[in-house]
This record gives C-alpha cells, sequence and structure tokens, in this order.
C-alpha cells in the first residue's frame, strides 16, 4: 500500500458524518502499533510528524522510509497519510523532498497576511506534487509550566479567506489546547465553529488537541464539519503508564527484562486501547 494524501479520505469522512483519526508516531515501534490498530480496525489514518519528534528520529527522510517499510512488510491495505504537523516553511519544502504525502504550515503565528501568502506558495508547490496541505488560523493553546494557555480563537473572515486559497484542510483555534484539558477548560467554541463551517463550505476543518476532549464533544465537533482530529497526549501518557508499570512490578529484573525492546513493546500495547477507543469515537472504523 503506497501513501496517499488526505484529500479523499476527509472528504469521504464530511460526507460520511466521521473523522480521520491523526496519530502523532514518536519511533518505529509506536508507528507499527498504530497501523496494527488501524489495519484491524479496517480504519484510515494520518501519521503526524511533529518536528521535534522527525529530529528525534533521525529526519524526514528516514521517517518517510520507516513508514514505507512498515506498510509493505505488515501488508497494511487502509488508507495512510505521512503528515507534517505544525510544520514551517523550511520543514515543509523538507518534507515534500522527502515524499510525505501532507503537510501542515503553521503560519498561525505570523501576520494573517504573511500566513496567507505564504500557504498560497506552498498549495502551488503541494498541487504538483499530489500533496495535501493543512493550515491553521488563530493559534492552537497549549499548557506550558503547568499553566494552559487558550490561544486565540480563529477570525471567520480569515478562515474564508484561507479556505480560498486551496488548502485541503484547516485548523481553526475554537478554544482547544495541546496537552492535558485543565479542570476550568470552558469547553469547545459552538457558534464560532459553526460560523468557520459556514464561511469554508465543505473544507474538511481540523480539531486539534482531541485527547482530552470528552466523546459527545468530539462528535458533535463531526457533526459540524470536523473531519480530522488529531491525537498525541493521550498516547503519551498511556505509554508512560505502561513503561512505569514495568518497572514498579521488577519486569525489568526478569530474565532479559532489560531488552529495550521488551520496555518499548508493554508501552505501545498499554497505547492500542487508546488507539482502538479513538476510532470507534470517531466513526471511521471500516472506513479504511
Amino acid at each position: 500500500m503506497r501513501l496517499v494524501n488526505c484529500s479523499e479520505m476527509l472528504c469521504r469522512a464530511v460526507a460520511g458524518h466521521y473523522a480521520v483519526p491523526q496519530f502523532n508516531i514518536n519511533g518505529l515501534e509506536w508507528c507499527k502499533g498504530v497501523l496494527e490498530i488501524c489495519q484491524q480496525l479496517r480504519s484510515p489514518v494520518i501519521l503526524g510528524t511533529a518536528m521535534p519528534a522527525v529530529k528525534a528520529m533521525g529526519g524526514y527522510r528516514t521517517v518517510r522510509k520507516l513508514v514505507g517499510g512498515l506498510l509493505e512488510d505488515l501488508d497494511i491495505t487502509v488508507a495512510v497519510a505521512l503528515h507534517l504537523d505544525h510544520g514551517d516553511y523550511e520543514a515543509c519544502q523538507l518534507c515534500l523532498r522527502a515524499g510525505y504525502s501532507s503537510v501542515m504550515f503553521d503560519g498561525s503565528r505570523l501576520p494573517f497576511s504573511e500566513n496567507l501568502a505564504m500557504t498560497r506558495e506552498l498549495v502551488t508547490q503541494c498541487r504538483e506534487a499530489g500533496v495535501s496541505v493543512e493550515a491553521e488560523v488563530g493559534a492552537i493553546g497549549a499548557v506550558k509550566g503547568g499553566k494552559a494557555g487558550m490561544g486565540e480563537c480563529a477570525d471567520p473572515s480569515q478562515c474564508r479567506e484561507m479556505a480560498a486559497a486551496g488548502i485541503t484542510m484547516l485548523a481553526a483555534g475554537i478554544g482547544n489546547i495541546h496537552g492535558v484539558y485543565p479542570p476550568d477548560w470552558p469547553g469547545l467554541s459552538w457558534q464560532l465553529l459553526a460560523e468557520i463551517k459556514e464561511g469554508v463550505g465543505e473544507l474538511p476543518l481540523v480539531l486539534h488537541g482531541g485527547s482530552g476532549i470528552p466523546v459527545d464533544m468530539l462528535q458533535k465537533a463531526i457533526g459540524l464539519g470536523v473531519g480530522k482530529i488529531n491525537i498525541n497526549t493521550e498516547c503519551q501518557i498511556a505509554f508512560m503508564q505502561g513503561a512505569r508499570r514495568y518497572f514498579e512490578t521488577g519486569r525489568d529484573r526478569e530474565e532479559k527484562g532489560y531488552f529495550v525492546r521488551n520496555l518499548t513493546a508493554v508501552g505501545v500495547e498499554a497505547m492500542k486501547p487508546v488507539i482502538r477507543e479513538k476510532i470507534e469515537q470517531f466513526g471511521c472504523a471500516g472506513a479504511g
């Protein structure tokens, strides 16, 4: 199975009232675990790669070859896209040269005019290469230093302009954040999401920070036009909890318990129920 871009899978998702998950990957075993569950459940999937994770894994060409090898060796037949998550302009160029099938240019911290102009340039380049493009309007919040920054909500008029640039999908800040949601999180802005959707038409919307959002909110967002939901934090936490149990139960002191592959296998197995649960919640099982 070769990599595909996100265009067809997300159009089908919006029309079918489900969402495609983006699971960020952090190494070979991690990626293998995601692909195995998606193949079992016949779910399409977007493999997200954040810039720091790519650096840790060796580079964009390494990640592209890793994913390509797994698709072949695991006989993966569901639709799989390899996507740059929150990339800058240079990272998008590197992904194009490496053979990624999808990129996200995050120009949300730039003045909107610059964000729009650079996105347009990338859309032209990516269209020629058959690569899908995600853009962002309004900054997604994040947890830093134990405190949650709520980011910047998107301007619906700017979302309309960005949609007209020919992008494949749009990430818009609607009160969502990266990381663990605080107890006093006010929730997503449904009115803003509805206004954005009205302005962008059939363009699939992307919900970043999907980890920790209650399932009823996720499903309501899907009903309002969200076709892609990003999951990372919940998988990270599940992996670490599995690894912690490995040491707390003394498995590292058993015969060959010091083998790194045994530790990573425990982390990946702890993560798989999260992957399975999200696929079921998003309604994409069987859509691969």
